[in-house]
């Protein structure tokens, strides 16, 4: 065999490698359209590291509506706008040197379910590409309904339902309009943040999560959160 009939054959099996891999990814995307996550690596990691965890998968239509709302005013307000990316939090980044991030709740969504957390080019190139195919394969109020029962709430609290009960006493349907913004204003940085004895920082900015609920709510941002 000559160099060229070497690199054709490297090149023809590093193809059909490449085929596989992403068919694989696909099926694995679609699944999750119809089953619910099992968890994700950081989950996994976090059950072995505290002996268990506290997770309780409930559709969308048990979690209360005000609560999509508050996680997405809090997150991602034009969840229902864009594909995955937000370009304008994006330039808006740029523009201020890269001091914050640009997630969007789907680029979130992929890296709970599918992903490891880090900050590594090679986790945020497969998140981008993960992301695309989310997007093209599942609804938004999917997305939205995943996103909300793996993210976590507090250390080894993970989803909504769960959260709803350990700071509330309550369930995921019957979150009043400020305990779904505390929840929301706690997840960046939920083992540091507390939604039933919130700092002054928190009830600030649960404060201003319930007036952004409510406008996406108003201005047709929240359309798609209802199927």
């Amino acid at each position: 065999m000559g160099i060229a009939d070497g690199l054709r054959w490297i090149r023809r099996w590093v193809l059909r490698l490449s085929a596989l891999v992403f068919v694989l990814l696909l099926g694995w995307v679609l699944l999750y359209r119809f089953i619910a996550p099992p968890g994700g690596l950081f989950m996994l990691q976090e059950y072995r590291r505290l002996g268990a965890i506290q997770q309780d998968w409930v559709p969308l239509s048990q979690i209360a509506p005000v609560m999509a709302r508050s996680a997405v005013a809090a997150e991602d307000a034009n969840f229902c706008r864009h594909w995955g990316f937000d370009m304008s939090a994006i330039r808006q980044v740029i523009e201020a040197g890269g001091a914050r991030g640009a997630s969007t709740i789907s680029q979130q969504t992929v890296k709970n379910v599918f992903l490891w957390h880090g900050r590594d080019w090679t986790r945020k190139a497969l998140e981008s590409g993960i992301t695309l195919l989310v997007e093209a394969t599942w609804s938004k109020p999917r997305i939205i309904e995943v996103y909300l029962n793996v993210a976590e709430f507090d250390e080894g609290v993970f989803g909504v339902q769960a959260a709803a009960a350990h700071y509330f006493g309550t369930t995921a349907a019957e979150l009043s309009p400020t305990q779904a913004a505390r929840l929301a204003a706690i997840l960046p940085a939920p083992k540091t943040r507390n939604a039933a004895d919130p700092s002054d920082f928190v009830r600030r900015r649960a404060s201003s999560i319930m007036d952004g609920a409510a406008t996406i709510a108003r201005d047709g941002r929240a359309d798609c959160l209802s199927g």
